[in-house]
């Protein structure tokens, strides 16, 4: 589960590719290593997290809506370098990455109600994300 998730979480960038030239980067922007080394460990995070939800049975009703809310995150997530990177819009960009940001803290709340250590383990990735939310406002305000 780990890999599969590190797996679908590259695919974007393989597809869309991850072009920065033509963004107008505010000071705080990361430097670029940061990002590859960020996302594979909050996609380890999640695929750990997302394996002890399962663990608990799908045929408990908690678990299948913690997973379907992983699901929706999930595809949110994937949806978000498509369209900032590939259509290179950071206006639709901050609409997924806000509609992500809800479901991240849906997909908390939801893993929670199954399996307290799966919720922590999604704290970085709100954080992360928090900020990305930042970065992808000012890189909007900024063009």
């Amino acid at each position: 589960m780990i890999l599969a998730v590190n797996a679908l979480g590259a695919l974007p960038s393989v597809f869309a590719g991850a072009d920065t030239d033509w963004i107008n980067r505010p000071w705080f922007y990361p430097p670029e290593i940061l990002f590859p080394i960020v996302w594979t460990l909050l996609f380890t995070l999640m695929g750990v997290a997302v394996f002890i939800v399962w663990r608990h049975g799908t045929n408990q009703r908690s678990v299948r809506v913690a997973l379907a809310t992983f699901g929706i995150q999930f595809i949110l997530n994937l949806s978000w370098t498509p369209v900032f990177f590939g259509l290179q819009r950071p206006d639709l960009g901050l609409v997924v990455i806000v509609l992500l940001w809800i479901t991240i803290v849906a997909n908390i709340v939801t893993f929670a109600r199954v399996s307290r250590i799966s919720a922590t383990l999604l704290v970085p990735y709100l954080g992360w994300v928090s900020f990305a939310v930042i970065l992808n406002y000012a890189i909007y305000a900024s063009g």
